[in-house]
């Protein structure tokens, strides 16, 4: 079975360095998606999945950095490159505060960038595969998120795929505080009001599943997210 080609968004106004980054990636066996504005890349990003972001700082209607603040709303792990011929210590600063992967300045060799890319999205599969074989063990609860299976005493509890999301979050915090936004974000899309609300009935029945051992509470931390405690 041919396999599917990492996707790439590559946002870039100069019409001649994008047909030619373009054309190189895709004899790389990328499937590359070319915007020439912000606003566009913002659109192709709404619309498709992309593994990674490859964006050009200086755009019309949208500028990179602008642009790479929206994905991160909509998506806080995809990995962000920036292409600039700023080169200034502030700008560089600001890309890398925006949560970029790397910050790359024109002119550039596009083989060290295609080597840049081909890095960072073999780390990211890593810590993907490490994730969806990650189980828990949630005082007297087994909690598997491949099967999204919580067991406990034999008795099987099948969760939802939401409930599966939220309940690995909060396993992966254990004991630590999980942030409203980033579990809203990452789960729904986006912190609106209603997600909220949303996520909240969620957070109550994942309290009903886990009440069978008093050692294990969720607790609010008002304004700022959850705890998922499990007391020794």
């Amino acid at each position: 079975m041919e396999s599917v080609k990492p996707k790439i968004l590559l946002c870039e106004d100069d019409t001649n360095l994008g047909m030619v980054l373009k054309n190189y990636l895709e004899l790389n066996d990328y499937d590359v998606i070319l915007e020439r504005d912000g606003r566009l890349g913002l659109a192709a990003f709404q619309r498709e999945k992309f593994d990674i972001c490859l964006l050009d700082v200086m755009m019309p209607n949208m500028d990179g950095f602008t642009l790479g603040e929206e994905i991160r709303d909509v998506n806080p792990d995809v990995p962000l490159f920036f292409l600039s011929a700023k080169t200034m210590k502030d700008d560089i600063i600001q890309g890398y505060k925006l949560g970029a992967d790397d910050y790359i300045t024109k002119p550039f060799d596009s083989e060290v960038l295609l080597h840049k890319i081909k890095a960072i999205l073999k780390r990211n599969e890593e810590m993907h595969r490490e994730e969806v074989n990650a189980e828990f063990d949630l005082g007297n609860y087994h909690f598997n998120p491949r099967l999204r299976e919580l067991t406990i005493a034999g008795k099987v509890q099948v969760l939802s795929p939401k409930e599966n999301e939220l309940l690995k979050m909060l396993s992966e915090y254990k004991n630590d505080l999980l942030s409203r936004e980033i579990a809203l974000k990452k789960i729904w899309g986006s912190d609106t009001y209603f997600n909220g609300r949303s996520m909240d009935v969620y957070i109550a029945k994942l309290r009903k599943y886990l009440k069978e051992d008093p050692k294990i509470e969720i607790v609010n931390i008002h304004g700022n997210g959850f705890r998922l405690v499990v007391s020794e």
